[in-house]
Parts: structure tokens; sequence; C-alpha cells
């Protein structure tokens, strides 16, 4: 019978021809027949079934060894015995060069009808041997997954005792070496099928034996942390995590971050490629494995390790949020990865170019998954916007791409950040601060924050942007009894020539810290900038005065000498004068009071007050105060007190620029002198500043620095519980107070009272309204009447005759950002620029500077950004629109620097007199040196820390171009289906790439 039936099997006859005599043989054997027989025909069908070339010869062969199987079972267990499957296992079958690749297959099917057999158990011993053999010798995945198949139908033949340990172990050890050799699609999913009955032969060995779990979690340890691996390990040790308990997790965690053993190298090796795992799609809980890595990790202050990961791979979880099949996991780690990574910007800065287009691909694929997804991606940026603040620039295009995305409050933001950080002790990141290689392309130079020192640090980078306040500090003479300016002096002279990319101003911060400020928390950086110039002032006024040197020198005559000896260098370059005047109603007495100031501090009118648009060039007239009209009687002086012109309409040409009349008082029966509109209007067509570009108009309930200055000038009645103590009258009247400035600071500052106190909630609340800042300001300065008419003989200031008052223009130079709700909190962060009387990069004519041209004041004049240790190019349009993008980021200081004109001419002409003899500061000996070693220090910091660096970022598991994904994404947008970025599917590149 087995000679017809190989013959029918050769022959060439049609497939149905073969079929039907095929089953006639097959029928026959099912009545009894010889031994000699039945083993003939057992032969032919193991042949057929292992070395059929084509699958009918294989399914014939099978289809007769199953009847054979069942109808004669004693002939059939003779033939199946232990020393055949021994050759079949150990020598193969068929001739040499072409063994059998299904004898695990034969060996199943034929275990079936042995098991009751007497010696079925010497076959369950031999395969418990034999299948562990086959482990060790490291087995294809296809052979690796026949294997499991065939344990789990037979679970007699898994190894017992040691051996199943071992057994487990390389098992994982052959896991870790699968590879995925196909791209085709079908052969992907026939691989990850594979992996899962190896990984589900685990989980069932696991499940009777528990005490294997934690070897073979130290096995799978050891592979993902060696560092002696030439090839990294397959991601398809993912499938095998996700089996094991996760009530297992605390404790296996807890063990591994305590082993001393395990290296920071094995270690950062390791959690690397775990993080890799987020791309296997049919894992389940490795997220959460990862994170609790990462989580005891920071318990056990491995924060060296958590930097480097997470920079090295967190663009690489980000670009698996394109694929949904993986999107879940890969949202989550990223998630813990960015809101614990809190003490520097880097790992969010690295995903800022790539968050628009996975916003607009996640938008396109519009599934329930990328919704959610988008959802907690823009929740998840929110966060961290609220964290490192200060960088608009940057931000600007991440903010447009979710700006129609829900925005969560302040409260979810601190509890999500609070409750992922690695550590509640901000002193322990302390150094590991971002590390720069080298100084900013600006040429500038950072300040560390030392734990919320980002007021000082803002206001400092403004101080050393205000040039001539700057080299007065680096001239600075030795033993000159004023230590807080020395230490100023040494913090700018770092600032001007350290190689560092940021320097820390700790020193600084102890020396100038007010008392009452709690440490490390937020405070606000007026009321630091109020001390420190106080403190510097009063420290000058009884010690050596610094500009000692200059007079030494002769650089200033004697009349510039006697005018400006009395004065401190706070005085000089900060302090103004302003004359305060209440007038009273009922007898008319006018007293009045001169006093300096170094900042004026602007409030907010009230919002039922109406505020006109200004220009971005301000004329006098604008900001300009406002004369009372003298009464023509008492009755009506008392009643109306002061009357305001209308606001002209945009539409009404002939209207005049003045938005308002001048502000003083006038002796009774002196005649009003107020501003004409055609003397305005001339001297307007004059001013080469009006050749400026106006800004457009704000919105009518929006403020500008202007409507604030005019508000703060406007007079204020003093009524009811306000009256004024009158000592003509020697009684409680009503009265009017008006302030006038009568001394223009060389650098003005001004303060925006953002901040008001809530009853209600007992805290400051802020004022987020926004105030546009003009480039260009003009500031009007009482004088005396002989002064003014010399002016305007002179053509200078822009004075108005009659007026007594004069115009001094001031440029924009650095405004100060807090970014937040409240002065306890936020950040702060500011915008710089060096104005200066020369043309930039200019030279003098006949040694005398030449004045810069307006254009070339307010256009060619870059912008800096400084934010803590990051500094950056920028331009006044990001400093205009900083809040249109960004509304908790508000202006809140602002610095101008006067033009030179006649009121100011004497410091003028002597600090250019000093700039032309002294262009670069020449710093003391001792000065000098300490910068110098300072250099060469961190110069062999740098090479020691490359050294490391190297060493830790070649023990990091080399990954695929993680960009690929992304680059995919944008160059095709037609693919589809289940994998592909869009929906799922798709191309078979596109899933290959996710997960090998």
């Amino acid at each position: 019978m087995d000679k017809i039936l190989e013959a029918v099997v050769m022959s060439s006859y049609p497939n149905n021809v073969k079929q039907g005599l095929v089953r006639r043989v097959i029928e026959a054997a099912k009545q009894p027949m010889d031994s000699e027989q039945c083993w003939s025909m057992l032969e032919l069908s193991t042949k057929l079934y292992l070395t059929g070339d084509t699958k009918y010869k294989r399914e014939i062969g099978k289809e007769v060894l199953e009847v054979y199987g069942h109808y004669h079972p004693e002939e059939f267990e003779e033939f199946f015995n232990v020393r055949f499957l021994l050759s079949l296992l150990q020598e193969g079958y068929g001739p040499l060069g072409k063994r059998s690749h299904y004898v695990l297959d034969y060996i199943q099917l034929g275990l079936q009808f042995v098991l009751e057999s007497p010696s079925a158990n010497s076959i369950f011993s031999l395969l418990r041997i034999e299948v562990l053999r086959k482990v060790c010798e490291r087995p294809s995945p296809k052979q690796c997954a026949k294997i499991s198949k065939l344990l789990t139908q037979h679970p007699q033949c898994i190894p017992t005792g040691k051996h199943q340990l071992l057994f487990c172990q390389q098992l994982i050890r052959c896991i870790g070496q699968f590879q995925c050799v196909s791209e085709g699609e079908e052969d992907i999913m026939e691989f990850l099928e594979q992996v899962n009955k190896v990984s589900g032969l685990l989980q069932r060995i696991w499940r009777t034996q528990t005490s294997a779990i934690l070897p073979s979690l130290k096995e799978l340890f050891t592979i993902i942390s060696s560092t002696e691996e030439q090839e990294a390990p397959s991601n398809a040790l993912a499938s095998v995590v996700q089996f094991v308990p996760l009530e297992l997790m605390d404790g296996v965690i807890r063990n591994l971050t305590n082993d001393d053993s395990i290296t920071d190298v094995q270690m950062m090796m390791a959690i690397g490629r775990m993080i890799d795992w987020v791309s296997w799609p049919l894992g389940k809980n490795i997220d959460k494995w990862i994170i609790a890595l990462l989580k005891g990790l920071a318990a056990v202050k491995k924060f060296s390790i958590l930097i480097e990961v997470t920079l090295s791979k967190v663009e690489k979880v980000f670009s698996k949020l394109l694929y949904p099949i993986v999107r879940e996991g890969a949202l989550s780690v990223l998630k813990y990865m960015l809101l614990s990574f809190q003490h520097s910007h880097e790992a969010f800065h690295l995903l800022l170019p790539h968050i628009p287009r996975l916003v607009a691909s996640l938008k396109k694929e519009d599934s329930n998954s990328a919704t959610s997804c988008l959802e907690q991606l823009a929740e998840l940026i929110h966060c961290m916007f609220f964290r490192f603040s200060g960088f608009p620039d940057l931000y600007e295009p991440v903010l447009e791409a979710v700006k129609a995305l829900p925005i969560p409050n302040e409260d979810r933001i601190k509890h999500l950040l609070g409750q992922n950080a690695w550590t509640s002790q901000k002193n322990e990141l302390a150094c590991f601060y971002p590390r720069l290689a080298s100084k900013s392309e600006t040429g500038k130079i950072g300040l560390i924050n030392l734990g919320n020192t980002c007021y000082m640090n803002s206001i400092i980078q403004s101080l050393f942007m205000a040039s001539d306040f700057r080299h007065s500090v680096l001239n600075l003479t030795e033993g000159n009894s004023q230590p807080l300016m020395t230490k100023l002096q040494w913090l700018f002279a770092f600032l001007e020539h350290s190689q560092r990319p940021a320097i820390s101003p700790e020193s600084f911060l102890s020396a100038s810290w007010p008392p009452w400020f709690t440490p490390g928390a937020q405070q606000d950086c007026s009321e630091y900038l109020k001390y420190l110039l106080d403190r510097l002032h009063e420290e000058e006024k009884t010690g050596k005065r610094i500009y000692q040197k200059l007079k030494e020198s002769s650089l200033m005559s004697q009349a510039v000498e006697q005018h400006y000896l009395n004065k401190t260098l706070i005085e000089k370059m900060f302090g103004g004068k302003m004359m305060t005047k209440i007038r009273c109603l009922k007898c008319l007495n006018v007293s009045s009071r001169e006093e300096a100031f170094t900042d004026l501090s602007l409030a907010f009118p009230p919002s039922d007050r109406n505020v006109c648009g200004s220009t971005s060039i301000l004329p006098v007239e604008e900001v300009g105060p406002q004369f009372i009209q003298p009464p023509e009687n008492a009755g009506q002086l008392m009643g109306s007190p002061w009357i305001r012109r209308k606001a002209p309409k945009a539409s009404d040409h002939a209207a005049p620029p003045t938005s308002v009349k001048t502000l003083g008082f006038q002796e009774p029966g002196e005649a009003a002198n107020p501003i004409h509109g055609n003397d305005v209007a001339v001297d307007a067509a004059k001013d080469p500043l009006s050749t400026f570009g106006e800004q457009e108009r704000a919105p009518k309930d929006s403020r500008s620095v202007p409507d604030l200055i005019n508000y703060f000038l406007s007079p204020e009645r003093l009524t009811a519980e306000n009256k004024y103590h009158c000592e003509k009258c020697a009684s409680l009247q009503d009265a009017e107070k008006v302030a006038e400035l009568t001394e223009g600071p060389h650098y003005l500052i001004l303060t925006l009272l953002r901040f008001s106190f809530d009853p209600r909630t007992m805290k400051r609340k802020k004022i987020l309204d926004n105030v546009s800042i003009p480039v260009v300001l003009k500031l009007p300065i009482l004088v005396a009447p002989e002064e003014t008419e010399e002016a305007c003989q002179r053509g200078k200031d822009g004075a108005v005759p009659g007026s007594g008052f004069m115009t001094v223009v001031y440029d924009l130079c650095s405004v100060v950002v807090h970014s937040g709700i409240s002065s306890e909190s936020g950040h702060y962060y500011c915008y710089s620029r060096e104005c200066t009387d020369t043309i930039p990069h200019g030279q003098p004519r006949d040694g005398v500077p030449k004045p810069a041209s307006d254009k070339q004041l307010d256009f060619e004049i870059q912008w800096y950004l400084f934010n803590d240790t990051r500094v950056s190019f920028s331009s006044f349009e990001s400093v205009s629109n900083v809040t249109s993008f960004f509304p908790k980021d508000t202006a809140y200081v602002l610095f101008y620097r006067q033009r030179p004109g006649r009121q100011s001419c004497l410091l003028h002409e002597a600090l250019a007199e000093a700039g032309r003899l002294h262009s670069e500061p020449s710093l003391h000996k001792d000065l000098m040196e300490a910068i110098s070693k300072d250099n060469i220090l961190f110069l062999q910091e740098q090479e020691k820390e490359a050294r490391n660096r190297a060493a830790y970022i070649s023990a990091l598991p080399k990954s695929p171009l993680w960009w690929r994904d992304l680059d995919r994404d944008k160059d095709d947008d037609s693919s589809s289906g289940g994998c592909s970025p869009a929906a799922g599917g798709g191309g078979s590149g596109s899933f290959h790439g996710l997960v090998f």
C-alpha cells in the first residue's frame, strides 16, 4: 500500500484525481493490517511530512500519520519511540544540508497519540532536556515559536526544577536576539505572532512557578544593561515585561536602583533600551515599567542618568505619537519625561521644531485617539510654557499650532508639575543646570538661576546693558570703600570678559539681598531694583566718589566737575527730580516740594477713565502736564478746577496732535499760556522724529506708556477723606495736587504698577492689561523761563516759547517682562539693547562722536533676549507682541536712555569724553587676573566634562533615526490603513520603521 500511495503522490495526475486515490488509501488504512505494512506506511508518511517539497505532500503525510495514530496505536507507539525522537532532534531528518524544518511540528503531531502509552514518560523526559538544549542554541523566532507551541500544548515537556529556571533565562536570551529580516507587513505580523507565542510560554511558566519570575527578570536586566553586546538586544524583549505581575513592580525597581553592583553606565544602558520599547506595538504596561524605573532612579538621586537618557531619547518617544498603535504608551512616557525634567528647558526645547508638524498630522488623522492625544499634548505644552517662560520667540510657532486646543488652569498645571518633579529640593539639582558648551552666538553671557533668582538676573542684565552705567562701574578704582559697588564691578567684568556661557551671581546675590526677602521664593524685581540702587547710592555717599579717577586725570572740566561732584553715580545715571505742588482751592495758596526719584511708578487709570490711543513717537503735548486754567472768580475755581480737551478723532485731520493741555500752576492774575495747536503742529513738523512710522492704534480699552504717564502727571483732587491741611487757612480744605518733572534722569526707569492687593483673596493680584511700549518717548520737563527762551533761540530740545516746558527725548533700551499672574510666583526675563550717542560701528570724526540718526537708533541696534542662562537675538517686534501671544507675559519695568540735549549736555559731554579716551574700560590687575584664571579653569572643566560625557553617551544604546518618522509623515501624505502615521496602517515600510 505504501508503494501505491507514493506512486499516486509522485504522479503527474491533477490534484483532484490524486485526492480521490489518496482518499481510498486512507480509508483502507483504517482496516486491520500487519505490523510491517504499518511501519512502511508510517515511514512514508513521515518522509512526506518532513521532506515534502509542497504543502500538498505535507498535508497527505499528516493525514496518514493521524489515521495510523488513531487506528494502529500499538504500531504507532512502537514507531514513535525515544530513540527515533532523539535522532530527529539531534541529527535532524533528510539529506545533509537540507535538514527538515518541521521536526518540532512532527513531534507535536505524534505526541497526542502516545500520551497514555507506557513510553510517554520517557518521551517527556527526553523532550524536557532537548528543548532546553535547543533554546541554548538560539533558534530562530520561528523555531522558538514552535517550541513554545509544543510546550504550551504539552506542558509535561517543560523543564522542571533548576532546568526550568535555566530554560526561562535562555528563552529570554533567545528573544533578545530576535530580528525581523523582512519589511513586508505579512512577515512582520507573523514575526509579532511568533514573539507573542514565546513570551506567552514564559507567562504560563511564571503562573505555575512564581519563583522563576525574579531570576528571569534579572537575566533580562543583564541583557539590556550589557555594554559588551555588539548588536543591541531586540525590542521584542518588551513582550516579556508585559507579563510580569504589576504587584511585583515596586520590589523589583527598589532592588534594581539600590543594587551597588550595577554601575551608572549599565543602568543608563538599561533604561535607554527600555525607553526604546515604546515602539513595540503589542506590549501592555511597558510604559508603567519605564516610568517606575525613572521614578526609582529619581528616588535614589541618580539625576545624571535621568538627564542623559531624557535628552537622548525624548525626541524618539515624541515621534512615536504619530502611530496610533503605540501612541498611548509613548504619550505616558513622554509626559513623565517632560514633567519631571524641571531643572532645565533643554528637553522641552528639543521638541519645539517638531510640535507644529505633529499637531497638524494628528488633526488630519481626525480619530478619537488623535483627539485625546492632542488635548493631552496641549496640556503638557502649557505646563512647559508655565515652567520655562521667557522664550516668546521660540514658543510662538508652537502656541500658534495649539491655540485652538483647551488650556489648563494654573492649579492643574501646578498639580502636574508638583506631582512629577524628581525632587522637592531644588538645590539637589543645582549642579545639573543646563550645560552649555559655548557662549551664545550673540556673544553675550547669561546668569545662572540660583533658585527663583530670575528677578535679580533680569535687573542685572538690564543694568549691564545700560552702557554708560556699565562703563562707569567698570572704571571704578581699587580701594573705593564701596563693597557692593565693587562686587557689581566684578560681576559686570565677568559678564564682559568671561569665556563661560553663563556665570553665577551668587556672591552679588548674597551682598545685595534685601533682608526681608525669603530665600528661594520669587520676589518683586522692581522692589529689588529700588533696594539695590538705594544701597549703591547710600554706600557711595559715605565712601570714595566713583568719579575720582576722572577728576584726577582732568578729564572733566572745572565746571563739569563742580556740577557733578556732589552727585553719586546712581544720581547721575538714574536720578531725576520732580516738583509736587498743592493748591488750596479756598485761599489759592500754593505749596511746593521738590524731591528726587530713581524711577517713576505708573499706576493704571481706573477702568471708567477714558484713555486715548497714542503713537510710538510721543510729542510733548501727548504726555505733557496740563495747566489748570486760572478761574475768572473763586467760585469758578472751586466748581471746575481743571479743564481737559477732548481727544482728537482719528478721522479729524484738522485736529491738533495734542491730546491734553499742558499742566501747571499760574499765579492769579497771570495770563494763561497754553500750547496752541498751530505751535505744536509746526514743532512736530520740524521734529525729525515725526518722520517715524506710527504704531497702529490700540483698541479703545488698551493702554500705552504715554497714557500711564499722562495719568501720573494729571491733576489729583484732594477732597472728602483726602482733604489737604492748608497752613494759611489752618484747616482741612479741598485742594489740587499736581506733579511736574523738573529734571529728567539720564536713564529713566518706569515701573508699571501691575500688582494690587485683593482684599477678597488677601493676595496681590496682577493687572494683565496689555500696554503698548513706544520705542521713543518724549517727556515734558519744567524749566526756568530764561532756559526755555534760550533753548528756543538755539532750536534745541523742542522747547515751546512761553510754556515753561522742554521736551526731552528718550530711547527704549530695556524691558523687564514678568510671566505669571502673581508677584509671588512666575518668572522674569528681559529684552535689552545698547543705546549710545554714536553711530553703531561708526568712527568718530575729529574726536567727536557723531550722533546716531533716529533710524539707526531704532532699527539698527540689535535687541537681545536675556532669560537666565540663555541669551538670544531678538527684535522690537518681539518686545511689542509678547503679551499678544502670551497674555501672562507683561512688561513690568522699562529702561529708557536720554538722548543728548541741552538739559543733559554736561553729563553727555563728560561721558563722551571719557568714552573717547577710554573706549574699553581698563580693569585693575586683581580683577583681570581673576577673570583670566576662571577662563583657564572653564577650559579645564570643559575638557573633563567632554571626557565624562563621551563615556556616558557611548554607553547609550543606539536606536533608529527617530526623525525619519516625522520626515515620512511629511513626505507621504497619501498613506492609509492600519499602521500609517495618519490612520494606523498603510505601507509596510512605515510599520517596520515603527517596530524596529
